[in-house]
């Protein structure tokens, strides 16, 4: 069988490196989805030759554009782009699309990974409302959140208000022990998890009892006018109809709404009264509000996440 080569003297050694994977995990996963064997040797990429030639070709060179853009790539970038190409989509990742939406505490820097999650963050960077739909791990509440922290950071907003429903599998909060800090929190755990991520425990806490950071349950948005805020409402498929119409007419000055939520997960008694879904139908196509789905191929958890995911889709259908 005939080797083909790309040429790679022009990268460095680490970005060689990392292109390879540990142990050359990499190249392997190139090898055995385009059923054709990969091997880098004197700064030269080998494969043989096959009937995805053209597909390795453009997922090497966007993995270099990857590496020059972030400094780092990983096994699921790779098999995102192996994916994209196979499905003969790969040019419409845009590589302009992966500047960073924020950082860490530690200051690593936040990159949106699929298609999916840049037109998140270039929907939240350019629009006042933001809808974001789609299932567990496609990370519409990490990367509202960092988006968030950033604005706060860098003074364009004074505050950040979270927020979700009361709806949890049937369950009221009233029936929960402790004072309503107490009752909402478990309910927010994501939402924390993102902050603790994003600034720290202590910062964040610092923040709530200054109440630059405002948690609280939806209930509580009823009479207010929200200004100079990020304001995000997580899992808005359990609002009701009247709610979310509450939740959007809440807007003030200089404020943006991020409204995520996953219509597969309603805990609603009739899932058809969902506000986040009436306000999907009648809201698009307004300027200034964007609708955003993300879909499994956008799951950033384990794979075997996404690949739950699709069989419960096929018999929820």
């Amino acid at each position: 069988m005939a080797f083909l080569s790309i040429d790679l003297s022009q990268f460095s050694f680490e970005q060689i490196q990392e292109f390879s994977g540990l142990n050359d995990c990499n190249l392997e996963i190139l090898s055995n989805d385009f059923h054709s064997k990969c091997n880098i040797r004197n700064n030269v990429f080998y494969y043989e030759d096959c009937e995805h030639n053209k597909e390795i070709q453009d997922v090497v060179q966007i993995c270099f554009d990857v590496l020059d853009k972030k400094k780092q790539l990983n096994e699921q970038d790779i098999k995102y782009f192996i994916k994209l190409a196979l499905n003969h989509k790969l040019h419409l990742f845009n590589i302009n699309q992966l500047d960073a939406i924020g950082k860490t505490k530690s200051g690593r820097l936040i990159y949106p990974k699929t298609l999916g999650q840049a037109r998140l963050c270039y929907a939240l960077k350019n629009n006042d409302i933001v809808f974001a739909t789609g299932a567990a791990g496609t990370g519409k509440t990490y990367l509202s959140v960092c988006y968030a922290v950033a604005q706060l950071k860098n003074k364009s907003i004074e505050k950040i208000v979270l927020t979700r429903p009361a709806v949890e599998a049937g369950e009221s909060l009233g029936f929960l022990p402790g004072d309503m800090k107490e009752k909402v929190d478990p309910y927010l755990r994501p939402l924390y998890d993102a902050l603790y991520d994003m600034l720290g425990s202590e910062t964040v806490e610092r923040y709530i009892e200054k109440q630059i950071i405002e948690i609280a349950p939806l209930a509580f948005m009823r009479g207010r006018t929200l200004n100079d805020a990020i304001v995000i409402l997580d899992e808005a498929q359990n609002t009701t109809q009247a709610q979310m119409k509450m939740f959007l007419t809440r807007m003030g000055k200089n404020a943006k709404l991020i409204i995520n939520g996953d219509i597969t997960q309603i805990d609603l008694i009739r899932k058809n009264e969902s506000g986040l879904i009436q306000a999907c139908d009648i809201l698009k196509d307004i300027d200034g509000i964007e609708m955003v789905h993300l879909g499994t191929q956008d799951v950033v958890r384990n794979p075997l996440v996404q690949k739950i995911i699709e069989r419960y889709s096929m018999i929820e259908k």
